[in-house]
C-alpha cells in the first residue's frame, strides 16, 4: 500500500479542547510551500517505507518504487499513479475505486501525521519535515502499531487474492 501526502506550510486548524467558556485562537500560518511524502505500508509484517520527494510526478515516484521493489501495490486512482512511465515496473498496480482513500492503509497513517504536525506554526518547511520523521521514525521502530492501526482483516485477506508475483506487471481492476 502506498501513497503520497503532501506536507507544506499552508496550515489547518484543528480541534482543541478547552474548558468551557475559553476562547480557542490558533496561529494559521499561509504559506505556500510544500514537499511530498511518499509513504509505503506493510500492513501484514508492520513495515513502512517512506521518501521525501520534492514533486508529486511519476519521473520522481518510478525510482523510489524500482528500489523499493514491492510485488503488489494498491493505489488511488491519481493521474501520477496511472502513468505510462510506471507500467514497466515488476509491480503489480491494484487501484482501489473511486471516492474510497480511507480504503488506503497509507491514509490511516497520513491521519496520525496530521494530527501531530497540523495547528502549529513552523519556522520554515524543514522543521516540519523533522517533526514528521521523528513520528515516522517512531512508528516505524513499531511494526504491531502499524499492524494495530492499518492491518484490517479485510486488506490482509485480499493479498492472499493477488495474482502470482511473477506474472506480468499489469493494470488490475479494484479489489473490492
Amino acid at each position: 500500500m502506498a501513497d503520497e501526502l503532501r506536507l507544506g506550510l499552508r496550515g489547518q486548524v484543528r480541534r482543541v479542547l478547552a474548558p468551557k467558556g475559553v476562547k480557542v485562537v490558533q496561529r494559521l500560518q499561509i504559506e505556500y510551500r510544500w514537499r511530498y511524502l511518499r509513504l509505503g505500508v506493510d500492513p501484514r509484517s508492520g513495515r513502512l517505507q517512506w521518501q521525501w520527494l520534492p514533486r508529486f510526478r511519476q519521473e520522481q515516484l518510478k525510482p523510489v518504487l524500482a528500489a523499493w521493489k514491492p510485488d503488489a501495490i494498491v493505489w488511488d486512482g491519481a493521474g501520477a499513479h496511472r502513468g505510462k512511465q510506471l507500467r514497466d515496473l515488476p509491480t503489480q498496480r491494484v487501484f482501489l475505486p473511486s471516492y474510497s482513500p480511507e480504503l488506503n492503509p497509507a491514509e490511516r497513517v497520513f491521519a496520525e501525521i496530521r494530527r501531530r504536525g497540523e495547528g502549529r506554526v513552523y519556522p520554515d518547511l524543514d522543521a516540519k519535515q523533522a517533526v514528521v520523521e521523528t513520528f515516522l521514525q517512531d512508528l516505524a521502530s513499531d511494526p504491531a502499531r502499524v499492524k494495530r492501526l492499518c492491518g484490517w482483516d479485510w486488506i490482509l485477506e485480499a493479498f492472499g487474492h493477488l495474482p502470482p508475483p511473477t506474472a506480468p506487471a499489469a493494470e488490475y481492476p479494484p479489489c473490492l
